[in-house]
């Protein structure tokens, strides 16, 4: 058996234009337009592409974007100044500081001046105990788009075993607080914890987000699993060229799952599309109007 591949890019683009039609609406009959700002510091060049992407993306749905490209070497006191303008701004419903940043700014103190209902990447500290109550919150949006693509697969996620490899703040712990509220028995597990491979084994949906190419081999994965995979390691190639790997061996994972995600092409798209559903779900909040259906947790 080969498993149905879930392919992020497909999905991220029905959620890009599900978000585009939202806007579109608000524009409409409120004259209102959802509004992101992303802050860039330094040269880092993963970074600078990426933020390329967002505001690009941003754009095509037909939000305003905002772009602030400061030195490597600005203050503190600087970039925490453009938060608190960004924050008293009313055309910014959204506000991203691009990580990592250079290290001589403390990215927690940083992130947690930003105002916590413009935090779309939900990491300020009130979001995420928030979400660990399972009140309203802004959602990170790597673990949103997983949520997104698991319930589009399944349905009702209700009574399923999950596992979760990694506990990252950005990944592995949110996922499991979004797995919980929607009624998954939920195991978070990681590089030290015994006998990985059992535990793997026993899960209906597996959200790999370890850091590690290829960590998990496709004799983990319990037949007929949904495997999601959040790594993106780059490893060697042909011809002296590296190539992306998850941190699940697809060749062999994919032919025991039921479902599983790519790399690339799986996950990834998925976050800046999340990324600019939180904007909107910021920006409908704000002004006191309906939520988007089907962009939120």
């Amino acid at each position: 058996m080969s498993a149905k591949i879930i392919d992020g890019k497909a999905f991220a683009a029905t959620v890009r234009e599900k978000v585009a039609g939202h806007v579109a609406h608000i524009k409409q009959e409120r004259g209102i337009t959802p509004g992101l700002a992303v802050v860039l510091v330094g040269e880092d060049p993963a970074s600078a592409v990426y933020v390329r992407n967002k505001g690009k993306q941003t754009v095509e749905v037909g939000m305003a974007s905002f772009e602030h490209k400061l030195a490597a070497d600005t203050s503190e006191e600087a970039l925490l100044a453009l938060i608190e303008q960004l924050n008293a701004d009313p055309e910014v419903h959204g506000i991203l500081v691009q990580l990592p940043l250079p290290a001589h700014l403390n990215s927690d103190l940083v992130i947690n001046a930003i105002d916590p209902a413009k935090d779309v990447d939900g990491f300020h500290i009130s979001n995420v105990g928030l979400l660990g109550t399972g009140q309203k919150s802004m959602v990170p949006c790597t673990p949103l788009g997983c949520l997104m693509m698991l319930r589009d697969h399944h349905g009702s996620l209700s009574g399923m075993d999950a596992v979760v490899v990694g506990r990252s703040n950005i990944v592995g712990k949110p996922m499991a607080q979004l797995l919980l509220g929607d009624s998954c028995t939920v195991t978070i597990a990681h590089s030290r914890t015994k006998d990985l491979a059992e535990v793997v084994r026993r899960a209906d949906i597996v959200v790999a987000a370890v850091g590690r190419p290829e960590m998990i081999p496709g004799d983990w994965i319990k037949e007929g699993a949904t495997v999601i995979d959040v790594g993106i390691n780059r490893v060697p190639g042909d011809a002296g060229k590296t190539r992306l790997v998850g941190d699940v061996d697809y060749a062999s994972a994919s032919e025991r799952a039921g479902a599983i995600t790519p790399v690339p092409g799986g996950v990834g798209p998925m976050t800046i599309a999340c990324l600019l559903a939180n904007t909107v779900t910021a920006c409908c909040r704000a002004n006191g109007l309906p939520e988007p259906e089907g962009l939120t947790a």
